[in-house]
């Protein structure tokens, strides 16, 4: 299996909905965190929960945190709390979210800040 993966930095990627499975893969490509910004439940029970990826990024070794945004609309808190996870992680980082577009709209819109 290989991540759909899609650079937004030389050390960052974006990716569409990842399985508490897809966090070894990750932590054997190289990346050393994950961040998710989809909202546990967002379109039904069968997505996968922050806290059961959590426990997979973290029994893979990587670094998780879980910073829910709306798809439609990312406030200016949510853009500066994400630019501070890109100031605080270990890269190779790994930002995922349904399709993978907010989490990019996320780093973009971090970028803009600095």
């Amino acid at each position: 299996m290989s991540l759909p993966l899609h650079s937004l930095a030389p050390d960052i990627c974006a990716a569409p909905q990842l399985a508490p499975e897809s966090m070894a893969e990750a932590a054997a490509m190289g990346f050393r965190s994950v961040i998710n910004n989809r909202p546990d439940f967002e379109h039904g029970p069968g997505q996968p929960t922050s806290a059961d990826i959590q426990a997979a990024a973290e029994a893979a070794g990587l670094q998780y945190r879980h910073l829910p945004v709306a798809g439609g609309y990312q406030s200016p808190a949510e853009i500066e709390a994400f630019a501070r996870l890109l100031e605080e992680l270990p890269r190779p980082l790994l930002v995922f979210c349904r399709s993978g577009s907010r989490s990019a709209r996320l780093f973009m819109q971090a970028q803009q800040l600095g």
